[in-house]
């Protein structure tokens, strides 16, 4: 199955910014040492958001858990950074209503 709404998919940069390439964050340092094995850094979050929304529209979606937040769906793939390495990853996608443009939750190695 297809990410519903993944046309219209987004990915928040604070997220980005502050959490998967944040060197300093208790949580996101972690992810942001995998993601910069492919030359993802926060001087150019741009390309991992698009990296990011690519796989939204063009993975296949597996249903997640529904919470009060609204329905979650894991999407696993290859992001190809910057340096050209590629790296196995899921990424987590929350729909909060079935009309709403699907968000980025997280992203953690596969």
């Amino acid at each position: 199955m297809k990410l519903p709404n993944a046309a219209r998919a987004t990915v928040d940069e604070r997220k980005v910014r502050e959490y998967l390439l944040s060197k300093s964050h208790p949580i996101g340092r972690f992810k942001a040492a995998f993601l910069a094995r492919a030359g993802f850094e926060a001087a150019n979050w741009v390309d991992l958001s698009s990296a990011l929304l690519d796989l939204a529209r063009s993975g296949e979606a597996l249903l997640g858990e529904t919470g009060e937040y609204g329905q979650k769906y894991a999407i696993s793939g290859i992001l190809r950074g910057p340096s050209g390495i590629a790296l196995e990853v899921t990424t987590v996608w929350i729909l909060p209503t079935p009309e709403a443009s699907p968000r980025l939750v997280t992203v953690f190695p596969r």
